[in-house]
């Protein structure tokens, strides 16, 4: 039976429908005025409609948002700010399951619905940031839908017992486990590859290494990943995480890993930061490398930066790689949308028939419009509920 008739909006700012919904799916779109039952009536105002948006590269877990401004500190390199963080976390409660609900709500207010999130596991907190961040879902009662990625921040072969805690955490439904520079951070990288592989075959998870190193020891590491990904037959199921060095090496050597990452199956996450070196995303998109947007971590003790807007990170994504003609700039749009869906393993998201009821409501003329401005979400519908009104959050 239909729920709610959301009416009059502009699919993709295409012509104005009507969309009916029903057990938290889109049951039907049709042209505006015409659709049927008796659901509640939401008036779409003739405004631009989006599926929902997808964080691909989150640590919802590692915010202070909700708490007192913390100034930043520690030394500003990948090492500095892990220890740091490690020295101070505690001091502010980290995880705590009140600052990641107020992240997640964040996260809706801009039209969020679906996040991959990096939890991290290591000797001092445990399994506890996979418990908080599963008590932040719940209390949303899943409008944002949540996978844990079991995430080793302060290396993995330089603390023992890290592996055991990854399996564990793997044993207790993170979807993938991951790694980080295993060669600068953790100086064996064959060791960590092999360990992380291990699980992921045993487990039937997934993998996701954030790779900071850049140039050839950058490339060097990515020849190690695809090797071991098409030895354990684990194609589509491993992603790099930021992956800096492959916008810093010469075209040839690009176009050669290009291959290899298509035939490994391997997906890319980019927050798409300043000053990073831009990535061949038209080559990538050509060979069918999948490639997700997100937001990284959230006013934490990282970094002061971000408030969860995906459009806003899909204009930076625009920024860094001069994206101009509206094909283009669509596509950015797009890559924070429907091209996030296999990141947080769905089959689809869009505006059709089928599809989880998750629908972003805005003021803009089209989609160029939309990422330039990157106007406030008028309404937000996360499985089938209106979550976000005028703006506001409902729940």
């Amino acid at each position: 039976m239909t729920s709610l008739i959301l009416t009059n909006v502009r699919p993709w700012g295409a012509d104005p429908v009507d969309v009916a919904i029903a057990d938290g799916l889109i049951a039907d779109v049709v042209p505006t005025g015409t659709a049927d039952g008796a659901g509640e009536r939401v008036d779409g105002r003739g405004l631009l409609a989006l599926p929902g948006f997808v964080n691909a590269h989150a640590h919802v877990d590692k915010s202070w948002w909700g708490q007192p401004w913390v100034s930043y500190d520690g030394e500003a390199t990948t090492q500095g700010r892990i220890a740091h963080e490690r020295a101070e976390r505690d001091k502010h409660g980290i995880p705590s399951t009140a600052s990641t609900i107020a992240v997640l709500r964040e996260f809706l207010r801009h039209g969020t619905t679906a996040t991959r999130t990096h939890v991290d596991i290591d000797l001092g907190v445990g399994l506890r940031g996979i418990e908080t961040v599963r008590e932040a879902a719940a209390a949303l009662d899943g409008a944002v839908e949540v996978e844990i990625v079991a995430f080793p921040q302060d290396g993995v072969m330089r603390r023992p017992g890290v592996l055991e805690l990854l399996d564990q955490a793997a044993a207790v439904g993170a979807t993938s486990i991951g790694g980080i520079d295993p060669a600068s951070i953790d100086r064996d990288p064959v060791a960590q590859l092999d360990g992380l592989f291990e699980i992921a075959e045993r487990r039937g998870v997934g993998i996701d290494i954030h790779l900071h190193d850049g140039g050839e020891l950058g490339a060097f590491q990515y020849e190690l990943i695809i090797d071991r990904t098409l030895r354990a037959g684990l194609q589509g199921k491993v992603t790099i995480s930021h992956g800096f060095a492959l916008g810093e090496l010469p075209a040839q050597r690009q176009a050669e890993l290009l291959v290899q990452f298509a035939d490994a199956g391997i997906s890319w996450a980019t927050v798409a930061p300043v000053r990073s070196a831009p990535l061949p995303w038209r080559a990538m998109r050509d060979c069918g490398i999948p490639i997700g947007l997100g937001t990284d971590g959230i006013r934490d003790l990282w970094s002061p930066y971000g408030d969860g807007d995906m459009l806003r990170i899909a204009l930076g994504f625009a920024r860094l790689h001069g994206l101009r003609t509206d094909d283009d700039l669509a596509y950015a749009i797009k890559l924070a949308t429907t091209d996030g869906a296999r990141f947080v393993h769905r089959a689809g998201l869009d505006l059709v028939p089928g599809a989880r009821a998750d629908i972003v409501l805005l003021d803009a003329e089209n989609l160029p419009d939309a990422l330039m401005r990157a106007p406030r979400r008028q309404a937000v519908i996360a499985g089938g509920r209106l979550v976000v009104r005028d703006g506001e959050l409902l729940i």
